[in-house]
């Protein structure tokens, strides 16, 4: 049955809202017209469509985008299903109007190995829910110690390769990674992290970290790593892709990289953009994240790059915890928060609806740009392409209650938020995956 979505707010590409309506025929856009267009559609030249074998569903005037991307996520499974799983990730991602998500390997065991690509592709596809991309490990265990089989992960289903939750601490390991990604046209993915600064630390060095007697993660433990890959990148010519940039340093370094033609690119977290490390309220590990909260002129820094194109794209780094867990406080916790069901909100509502970014620039940085750092044949709202669709409420406020997630996962600092721009709706390859009930 085909579907045709009136009332539809959609971006032009000026950028400006028109109202129009959307019709989507085996998967795919098949048409976009103006609204008052009705079913007076053609899937054929000379071919009218039979109106009994539509399904409309009617927008009420509020914004349809491509399905929001997010290439940096922890599903947690296999195991550990008592975080999260694949089926309750991919339900969390799909109500925060997420279609398209990019699971880390740092599983147990580690998605090292082709069974276990296929393991995560399987999962998926019984959950039926997002579009699941697994990457897999960089080195054997995450250990650092010895490199995977790259051919056989890419030739499995892996989209690249990484050793995220831990830096790769030998530079002619990562060295020997990037020639070898570079030879098969696969990216590195690269958590930027020297372990001989950061063992011990919880928090950010800093004001917070002096003021509890913790031990903190310097902005140096960061840049190294990114100083670093980016000469080892030069060399290899590999595509070069850092994860959650949070210090000024890296992002000078990233800036000068791209400048000069080295093929680098980065990501961002909404709450390296939203939060320092003077909003922590106290010991709650649900404020503990790795990369840390930084400085409030880090924060700076990461929204000027985002703007200036030195940081690509935004993504969650969803991370879910037990309560267990996170209840052992600052110190012994586990890092990580989630993130699938509140992102586009926070965003929205701190920078598009205060007059910051455009609507259409969040969007872009949210869909259209993830698809083409990695090369995804989605992130479009145009004729053809794939039917993944989000339903935005640009104007309900609703509260943060970690209690609706759909993620196993309650661990956010962003507990009691009011928030506008709520997903309501989400499609992947047309078929309707999440219904808010919308009043």
């Amino acid at each position: 049955m085909a579907q045709l979505i009136t009332n539809a707010s959609v971006l032009n590409e000026q950028g400006k809202l028109e109202s129009k309506s959307i019709l989507i025929i085996d998967g795919k856009i098949a048409a976009i017209v103006d609204a008052d267009a009705g079913l007076s559609i053609f899937v054929e030249p000379g071919t009218p469509m039979d109106e009994q074998k539509v399904e409309t569903i009617d927008a009420q005037g509020k914004l349809v985008i491509p399905g929001l991307i997010d290439m940096h996520v922890h599903l947690r499974e296999p195991g550990f299903e008592h975080k999260e799983t694949i089926e309750t990730g991919s339900r969390s991602a799909v109500k925060g109007g997420f279609t398209t998500i990019a699971c880390m390997p740092n599983t147990r065991p580690v998605t090292d190995k082709p069974e276990t690509v296929q393991l995560v592709l399987n999962k998926a596809a019984e959950a039926g829910l997002a579009k699941v991309l697994p990457y897999a490990a960089i080195t054997k265990g995450e250990l650092g110690r010895e490199l995977t089989d790259f051919e056989a992960l890419k030739e499995a289903g892996a989209i690249g390769f990484t050793d995220d939750g831990v830096g790769v601490q030998s530079a002619q390991m990562m060295k020997d990674a990037m020639y070898k990604a570079a030879a098969l046209d696969m990216p590195v993915i690269a958590h930027c992290e020297d372990n001989t600064l950061v063992e011990g630390a919880p928090v950010a060095e800093g004001e917070f970290a002096r003021r509890h007697g913790l031990k903190g993660i310097p902005n140096e433990s960061e840049a190294i790593h990114v100083g670093r890959d980016i000469l080892l990148a030069e060399a290899t010519g590999v595509h070069y892709h850092v994860c959650h940039v949070s210090t000024e340093q890296s992002i000078r370094l990233i800036r000068q990289a791209k400048e000069i033609g080295i093929n680098v690119t980065a990501e961002v977290c909404p709450h390296h953009l939203l939060l320092s490390e003077e909003d922590i309220p106290g010991l709650d590990a649900n404020w503990k994240m790795n990369p840390p909260l930084r400085s409030a002129r880090d924060v700076q820094a990461c929204i000027e790059a985002l703007q200036d194109g030195t940081i690509d794209i935004i993504v969650t780094d969803h991370a879910p915890h037990s309560e267990e867990e996170k209840a052992k406080g600052m110190q012994l916790a586990p890092f990580g928060i989630v993130g699938f069901e509140t992102a586009f909100p926070l965003l929205y509502t701190r920078f598009v609806a205060t007059g910051v970014w455009t609507l259409e620039f969040l969007v872009q940085r949210m869909t259209t740009d993830p698809a083409r750092v990695f090369g995804l044949n989605t992130g479009r709202l145009e004729e053809g392409a794939p039917a993944d669709l989000t339903m935005i409420d640009l104007e309900s406020e609703q509260v943060v209650d970690p209690l609706t997630f759909e993620s196993k996962g309650r661990n956010t600092p962003f507990t009691g938020w009011k928030l506008k721009g709520w997903p309501v709706k989400t499609w992947v390859d047309g078929r309707l995956v999440w219904s808010a009930n919308i009043q």
